[in-house]
């Protein structure tokens, strides 16, 4: 069953890379947007890119890459991000595929996003092929968070989890809180922080006007991202619900993204609380448009209540020119701090008077947004991504292995 290494590669010379990312791709979400740049960052750099991903998402050409699909099976539709049953079946049926994969091609090394990590596990053992975790989150603590009946496992989880990371070739991090703990792990295992960029472009036009063809005016309070249950938006229907009366009439909340199933949620939610003349729900907008859209706001928003890795919408509102609030936790604070954001606690009356705050000091919204600007500049661009990326694995230990 063993299959023979692929020809020994030095660091100088390309190598034959599969990428195992569990995820419907492509999507205008966080990491399937993460995945992408990092396939095309790869096949830029050189390497021989095989990039394995669920059946369900819209095809996408990528210059260098070659994308493969786990079988489209009866059921399987509407994957959502974090745990869920149907997630699991197809991280199974991407371990049989891979499994094909590596059987009719030699690798260098497999580089596993999230818990493709433990399929690279599994590969590594029977064909003797190195692989990179590309860390996106604790997956210990994601699971518990979203199903806290389920904390008795913590410490069988975590022991899974650290005994990937010890095995692994090289560790690839989010951001800063994963980077901390993959060292203190496995302190002999070689770490890069490789944050999220903005993904903005040089052009914002896009036609929208969505003052004009929603009839939203006063003050406008924007999110963009998903409406899954963490990202906080019940927390930020409520403090908007708090705001006195004369603030929350001249201001308005636009919601960018979401399905529509979550979008009647949460339009329920703000009808409840008599926001529904000033809560306007627009759903999902092409991700090459961003900037054009946040262009438009007068505040971005990210009122997330969980987790510690940071939201890939922060590099982009970093890159906008508008000012941001977000909520007072390490996904957040890993990141931003007083000096570009304003952050308060992640509860719905400190929420409140942040946001009438900024809708009450120009002069504030502007500092804060030039200070973010120069931040993303200087350490988010996609520049700065390519160079750490493309350095890590310069030095990666993979021609010894053979």
């Amino acid at each position: 069953m063993h299959t023979p290494p692929a020809t020994p590669a030095t660091t100088e010379s390309p190598l034959q890379i599969l990428v195992l990312a569990p995820q419907p791709f492509f999507q205008e979400r966080g990491t399937p947007i993460a995945v992408r740049v990092l396939a095309e960052e790869l096949a830029e750099a050189g390497h021989g890119v095989d990039l394995l991903v669920f059946h369900e998402g819209q095809p996408v050409a990528m210059s260098g890459v070659t994308v493969h699909r786990t079988p489209a099976l009866p059921g399987l539709r509407g994957i959502k991000p974090g745990f869920s049953l149907k997630k699991m079946f197809c991280d199974g049926l991407m371990l049989l595929k891979s499994l094909r994969l590596v059987r009719r091609k030699q690798y260098h090394v497999i580089h596993a996003v999230e818990e493709a990590a433990f399929l690279a596990l599994v590969l590594q053992f029977f064909f003797d092929i190195p692989f990179v975790y590309d860390m996106d989150s604790l997956l210990s603590m994601q699971l518990t968070d979203k199903f806290p009946l389920l904390v008795g496992l913590t410490r069988s989880m975590e022991w899974c989890e650290q005994k990937v990371m010890r095995r692994s070739r090289g560790i690839v991090a989010v951001c800063q809180a994963l980077e901390e703990k993959a060292k203190a792990v496995a302190p002999t295992v070689p770490v890069v922080r490789l944050e999220d960029i903005s993904l903005l472009g040089a052009s914002t036009e896009a036609g929208e006007d969505i003052r004009r063809e929603h009839g939203i005016g006063g003050c406008v309070f924007m999110y963009v991202g998903n409406l899954e249950s963490y990202q906080g938006i019940d927390l930020l229907l409520e403090a908007f619900a708090l705001f006195p009366v004369e603030d929350r009439q001249r201001a308005s909340l636009v919601v960018i993204g979401g399905r529509a199933e979550d979008i009647a949620v949460y339009r329920d939610r703000a009808n409840q609380l008599a926001l529904g003349g000033q809560v306007f729900f627009l759903g999902p907008r092409p991700v090459e448009h961003l900037g054009h859209y946040l262009a438009q706001a007068d505040v971005l928003v990210s009122p997330r209540i969980q987790g510690n890795n940071t939201p890939m919408k922060i590099y982009s509102y970093l890159d906008s020119g508008r000012p941001i609030l977000a909520t007072r936790i390490p996904s957040h604070t890993q990141v931003l701090d007083g000096s570009i954001a304003l952050l308060a606690e992640a509860e719905p009356h400190a929420f409140m008077q942040a946001m009438t705050t900024l809708q009450g000091d120009e002069p504030l919204r502007r500092a804060l947004a030039l200070a973010a600007r120069e931040t993303v500049r200087r350490n988010y661009s996609r520049e700065a991504f390519r160079g750490k990326l493309r350095a890590f694995y310069h030095n990666l230990d993979i021609a010894s292995h053979h």
